[in-house]
């Protein structure tokens, strides 16, 4: 037994409301076309404004960049700090020694904390020494930046051997580490 319901609606047309079928004969002066035009009218308008206000931002950011100089769209400072070359002669061997101290720690076995010193010393060193790597001539600096290369892995790979508490491998990195950061600074 099928179910039938009491009262069957016809459904109405399906129309479609592009812009240029509105244009058809059928649909001139009914009340579809008129709301669909009116949408559509709407929607441009919204988009132009839009377009204008975005256009009208850049071309003050493009001004202000001229008359200042300077990109104020993005602030680099947050990628690369600006630093100087005396700061970074200043700070370097204190850097330096900080990361050679993080040897009580791995002595005291705290692999934690240890990681956590060699990560934020060995980061102010890094960009110490590429600083003044940046400002050598360039004819010595690909041989520092082998070493510095050298010495950032050898920072890395104590960082992952703290991390397992691989005893041996420890101080197998450990003294690479000593070894590049001595050689680095002596030809810095």
């Amino acid at each position: 037994m099928a179910l039938v319901p009491l009262h069957q609606t016809a459904q109405a047309p399906c129309f479609s409301t592009s812009i240029y079928d509105l244009k058809h004969p059928i649909f001139k002066g009914t009340r579809i076309a008129q709301m669909a035009l009116q949408r559509h009218i709407t929607r441009r308008r919204a988009t132009t404004n839009i377009l204008a206000a975005s256009v009208g931002v850049l071309a003050m950011e493009a001004i202000s960049c001229q008359q200042t100089g300077t990109a104020s769209g993005f602030d680099f400072g947050m990628t690369a700090p600006e630093q100087t070359l005396e700061e970074a002669e200043s700070g370097i061997k204190g850097h330096a020694q900080s990361l050679i101290q993080v040897k009580e720690l791995l002595e005291a076995e705290s692999w934690n904390a240890a990681q956590r010193a060699l990560r934020k010393c060995s980061a102010y060193l890094k960009q110490d020494i590429y600083t003044i790597i940046q400002a050598k001539p360039g004819s010595e600096r690909p041989e520092l930046r082998k070493l510095y290369s050298d010495l950032f892995n050898s920072v890395t790979r104590l960082d992952y051997a703290a991390r397992d508490e691989n005893v041996p491998r420890i101080w197998d990195c450990y003294g690479n580490v000593v070894s590049a950061l001595s050689n680095i600074l002596s030809r810095l």
